[in-house]
């Protein structure tokens, strides 16, 4: 064979060579590209069928039930759209109509305004969409089909009876402080903490120090929904923490001595107890305090380890969302969900299954919230 011959055959093997490199870098770039087709399409076909509007992205509460509602749906043919008013009623009723624009077949709403948000809830059931009240009732319309809720008038009882059970002798100051006069559940959590602060007040072991409304009932344990409105519109946080500091700065500087030393304190929320709990620490007529909370939150799981904040009400929001959850799901089957129980929002009686709660303090933080998973034990400081 001439040396032009073999050049040529060299030549010819040469792009052979360099055509099946190719051709293997085309098939394995084709490969990797029909891959990752099937999760495109998983993700594009899940319906987004659930619409949720909570009340503010401000406090740590609202956030933990985003987390939980984001997870809770993952294994589930559907999606959600998330949205936060942000304390604004008129938000809040543009939140839903947004989703109800997008074709939601179900709204879990967690009202600012229980009133107000009986508009948004009418205008999704027109729509055809069902409608959930999430944590708090919607009041004063038929167009709410569900409510899911912790066990509110148990929350007060246990806030109520951690104060009566650290208390001794007779004449502590009590300094009761609420939520909000719009939301149901300041009503619910109030009348759960009278029911037994009030025999504790009327047998003298509490003597009110910031309420005179409260003074005027403190012979009265079942109190009308009215009566109940007379004293929260005094001791309101609004679920506020500047409003919780200004209000608790305001009874302290009112106060005799007599009303202050060693206080037992009423707080509705763990946002809010904070609050209070800095403005009587920082007052040197106060000896100790006693404070009530709820929801757990993370900041004020560091304060009852540290000693600032004396318990909080656990209400596990992965049960709660779990039940929104089911019962949205069970809606989108066709089904009714489960009820164990009725509230009365003023014009029906709502069918719920309230959820249970539970009393956290020093002694129990880590079992409750650490060993059941829920917080992280390195997602706090401990005392060595």
């Amino acid at each position: 064979m001439s040396n032009k011959r073999r050049l040529v055959v060299v030549v010819i093997a040469l792009l052979l060579l360099v055509s099946a490199f190719l051709g293997g870098c085309g098939s394995s770039k084709q490969t990797s590209n029909s891959s990752s087709s099937p999760s495109s399409k998983q993700t594009s076909e899940k319906k987004l069928a659930v619409g949720i509007v909570l009340p503010t992205k401000d406090e740590p509460r609202w956030i933990q039930d985003e987390t939980r509602f984001q997870d809770a749906l993952k294994n589930t043919p559907y999606s959600a759209e998330i949205l936060f008013s942000q304390g604004d009623p008129a938000k809040e009723k543009a939140n839903v109509e947004t989703l109800i624009s997008k074709g939601i077949k179900v709204l879990i709403l967690c009202p600012q305004d229980a009133n107000a948000a009986a508009a948004s809830a009418e205008e999704a059931k027109k729509a055809g969409v069902k409608v959930i009240s999430y944590d708090r009732l919607i009041l004063n319309t038929d167009a709410v089909d569900y409510y899911v809720t912790f066990d509110s008038v148990q929350v007060g009882k246990e806030q109520g009876q951690y104060l009566v059970d650290h208390a001794t002798g007779k004449g502590n100051p009590l300094y009761l402080y609420a939520g909000a006069l719009s939301d149901n559940n300041s009503f619910l959590f109030f009348q759960g903490a009278w029911e037994v602060l009030q025999p504790k007040i009327a047998d003298g072991t509490f003597v009110i120090a910031n309420s005179d409304k409260a003074v005027a009932l403190k012979d009265k344990k079942d109190l009308t929904r009215d009566e109940m409105a007379s004293i929260i519109g005094q001791i309101t946080t609004n679920w506020d923490f500047n409003t919780a500091k200004n209000l608790a700065q305001a009874n302290l500087a009112k106060a005799p001595k007599n009303l202050k030393g060693n206080v037992f304190i009423l707080a509705p929320n763990d946002g809010t107890a904070r609050s209070i709990a800095d403005t009587f620490k920082a007052d040197p007529e106060i000896k100790s305090y006693v404070i009530t909370g709820q929801d757990a939150e993370k900041p004020s799981i560091q304060y009852i380890i540290d000693g600032k904040q004396s318990m909080t009400v656990f209400k596990d929001v992965r049960i709660l969302v779990k039940d929104a959850i089911n019962a949205a799901l069970t809606y989108l089957d066709g089904k009714t969900p489960e009820s164990t129980k009725t509230y009365n929002n003023g014009v029906k009686e709502v069918p719920s299954k309230p959820s249970p709660v539970q009393v956290v303090d020093k002694n129990n933080v880590k079992q409750a919230l650490i060993d059941s998973g829920y917080y992280k034990e390195s997602d706090f400081t401990w005392p060595k």
